[in-house]
């Protein structure tokens, strides 16, 4: 049995962010998504989420540890001198340490401020995912592992997608190069996240669709999708007219319109009709 979680990542962002992937939930092409709590648009979708009708939709908590304003007001080694996060590459160096207790306490306290802010909302979370992967680095892992566990999150993302085919696909390319580092961190931490009583979906996808989601790679995707359950990232939105000047002030773009306008193909449901997939949430528990 083939079921696929289609999961938009980055909701709060910003507002044509949030615009897009409610509009792909409401066309049932998106069944679950991920809140940025520092976002300048979370309350904006927190509100959405408290006053709309959502059935068989799950919501996540995208900890963020590389951009925007943090959540907490004690860290020094997380930011940049401009006082917010350090950005997606600094972070990324920064992140991959080992060992720096000091660090490593300062994103435990991050963690905890991100998710208390979430979880203060009355919204019921089902999943933890990070933003750029961040909650798979290092840096990061145990103290994101401890989180899940006390604030009974069931369920951690596992980015070990297997490197497809696509002849446009440029192994050369940065895209190409990250989505691997992303997978090894993914395949290091699954047995892991399996040992420590949480839950990961059998399989992922999304990591080399990133900037190229047609409706003809996600054809490709669904030909070869394995039995069981899968994890589909996407970044559906709509442009903003007047943006705000904030680090998410790139996040709604053409080609994130282009990738909601993928999702609401009517293709697409015929594709997964045809290869028998059917769409679900994050369950309650794993089956």
């Amino acid at each position: 049995m083939k079921r696929l979680i289609i999961n938009a990542d980055d909701l709060g962002a910003d507002e044509g962010r949030n615009a897009g992937i409610f509009e792909a939930i409401q066309a049932g092409m998106v069944t679950s998504a991920s809140i940025l709590p520092n976002g300048p648009a979370r309350l904006d979708a927190l509100e959405r989420i408290r006053s709309g009708s959502f059935r068989n939709i799950s919501w996540g908590i995208h900890i963020n540890l590389s951009e925007g304003k943090p959540v907490s007001t004690e860290n020094t080694l997380l930011l940049a001198p401009q006082g917010v996060l350090g950005g997606k590459v600094p972070s990324q160096h920064l992140l991959m340490q080992e060992g720096n207790q000091a660090l490593e306490s300062e994103i435990s306290r991050e963690i905890d401020a991100q998710i208390t802010l979430l979880k203060t909302s009355g919204i019921s979370f089902s999943h933890l995912d990070g933003h750029q992967h961040v909650h798979l680095f290092p840096a990061v892992f145990k103290t994101m592992i401890g989180a899940a566990q006390k604030y009974n999150i069931p369920w951690v993302r596992i980015p070990d997608e297997p490197i497809p085919t696509s002849p446009d696909l440029a192994s050369s390319s940065p895209l190409f190069e990250e989505a691997r580092l992303f997978s090894r961190l993914g395949q290091t931490a699954r047995p892991t996240v399996s040992a420590s009583g949480l839950h990961s979906t059998d399989h992922f996808r999304g990591l080399y669709l990133k900037g190229r989601l047609t409706i003809q790679e996600l054809k490709s995707v669904m030909q070869s999708l394995p039995d069981g359950l899968t994890e589909l990232m996407v970044h559906p939105g709509r442009i903003v007219k007047h943006p705000m000047e904030t680090p998410f002030s790139s996040f709604s773009t053409l080609e994130r319109e282009q990738e909601l306008e993928t999702l609401l193909n009517a293709n697409l449901r015929l594709i997964l009709e045809e290869k028998g997939i059917t769409l679900t949430s994050f369950p309650e528990s794993p089956c």
